[in-house]
């Protein structure tokens, strides 16, 4: 199914999943989380963390290596970015009823010529997807640089904000996207992917920003070399929201085993002004995330990869308490990216 054909069966749903998605967002809200570890989308209460059972189920779509999803805000469906994992094919935005799970089609296909080669992070503002893909098509390359895209609603690419050279000098792997209450777009990348030489270096990280009405790079918002404050620990960067506080929260890898994952916290003028530790030096199993998010209650919610967690952490206490949200070795074998329903789908603020 091509866009034009997609937007015609989309339409034809409108109704349905429209009502569907305001019965999810009247009543108690829903979590929604993709499981890299059986490629499908599990949803729990929004409140007690019971866990409601697979939404988008293996074998009724072509999900490999789910990523970014975000509800679409005029249909309600879920729109969520495949990586088509452990295939040689191109990525995919597909969607899903967001009243049943059921698979809609592609608004991108793998083979369509600007389809995003490895898509992470998605959002949807106003009547542009931007999407962040870590790695472009290359015969014969290794994670060759990726790509930030930027697509209408029918599918059609509108703009490629990849900045040049001259305005970023490293490899461009962008990995988590948001959109900043500056109106800003904000884009965590870091540099190699994989080791290709003895000069490998899994370290560099940093949050760079864009004009999301110009296509332009603006600035570095954030960067690794700044050894002045805890922006020293911006590595390989992915998940990235912003707080109440209008504070910037961003996932960060261990830098190597004397260090510890955490996540970084950055004030409005990109000085990195704290930290959440995930867990300490030499912990086992270490537990990290990639991608995160708030939601009721102002209550940040962290995936661990590791161990099918899912913490929900009080960011208005100092001490950084959590409780857990989904115990260990529970539904969730490789929980990544998640969405509730009253997530904005570009600033990804929970709308109370």
């Amino acid at each position: 199914m091509n866009g034009k054909c997609f937007l015609a069966s989309y339409v034809a749903t409108l109704a349905l999943s429209t009502a569907l998605y305001t019965a999810t967002v009247a009543g108690s809200d829903v979590l929604y989380i993709g499981d890299g570890a059986d490629n499908t989308v599990k949803h729990f209460d929004a409140d007690t963390g019971d866990y409601l059972g697979v939404f988008v189920k293996k074998g009724n779509s072509p999900l490999k290596g789910p990523m970014g999803l975000v509800f679409a805000p005029t249909t309600g469906d879920l729109l969520l970015s495949n990586q088509n994992s452990g295939t040689n094919k191109s990525g995919e935005l597909l969607a899903f009823d967001g009243g049943t799970g059921d698979y809609l089609g592609a608004l991108i296909f793998h083979n369509d010529p600007d389809a995003p080669f490895a898509p992470r992070g998605i959002i949807i503002s106003g009547d542009t997807i931007f999407a962040a893909s870590t790695s472009s098509f290359g015969p014969g390359k290794t994670n060759p640089p990726g790509n930030l895209l930027a697509y209408g609603t029918d599918g059609a690419l509108l703009a490629d904000l990849t900045p040049d050279p001259g305005n970023f000098p490293w490899e461009f792997h962008p990995r988590g996207v948001v959109m900043g209450p500056d109106g800003l777009l904000y884009v965590s990348v870091t540099d190699d992917l994989e080791p290709k030489s003895d000069s490998f270096n899994p370290v560099p990280g940093w949050i760079l920003r864009f004009d999301p009405s110009t296509g332009s790079f603006v600035d570095v918002f954030a960067s690794y070399e700044n050894q002045r404050d805890c922006s020293k620990d911006l590595h390989r960067p992915e998940g990235l929201v912003f707080g109440s506080d209008s504070r910037l929260y961003v996932t960060a890898f261990r830098a190597d085993a004397t260090d510890n994952d955490k996540i970084l916290i950055f004030d409005v003028a990109g000085a990195c002004v704290g930290n959440i530790d995930l867990d300490q030096v030499g912990e086992a199993p270490r537990t990290y995330a990639q991608a995160i998010l708030f939601g009721p209650d102002g209550n940040l919610f962290v995936p661990i990869n590791t161990t099918g967690e899912v913490r929900r952490y009080d960011v208005t206490d100092s001490a950084f308490p959590y409780t857990t949200f989904v115990a260990p070795g529970g539904p969730l074998g490789s929980p990544w990216y998640l969405t509730f329903g009253a997530t904005d789908p570009g600033t990804l603020d929970y709308r109370q």
